[in-house]
């Protein structure tokens, strides 16, 4: 199973997740969610691996989701103009996001970690 592993070094809950998947002796790729976001069309597939809607993708608690409103934004928005919004900003994106490629975790929560990926 190969794991991709989108994160920001500096997110304790990233810290955390990486922590686990190091303890845990699970391989993956790292990949730093603001110096190379994932593409329109890498995010549809995580999206849809996730079985969680386009929403659930975005950084509800992050400084760039305040300063551009999107909580407003994303009342009345459709998936593809969401995705277009986290692909051109990688601080909008919840991280970690975890997948193999067929599944999909988005944040970090131990437990679901231990469900999904051992």
């Amino acid at each position: 199973m190969s794991l991709t592993f989108y994160w920001y070094p500096n997110c304790g809950t990233c810290k955390k997740a990486k922590k686990w998947l190091d303890d845990e002796g699970l391989d993956y790729e790292s990949v730093h969610i603001v110096n190379d976001p994932p593409s329109k069309e890498q995010l549809k597939n995580l999206i849809a691996s996730s079985n969680q809607p386009a929403k659930k993708f975005f950084n509800t608690s992050g400084k760039k989701y305040r300063e551009l409103n999107m909580k407003e934004k994303l009342k009345e928005a459709e998936e593809d103009e969401m995705i277009a919004w986290l692909a051109s900003d990688g601080m909008l994106i919840k991280r970690p996001i975890l997948t193999d490629g067929e599944k999909t975790t988005v944040g970090f929560k131990p437990e679901e970690f231990e469900r999904v990926w051992k």
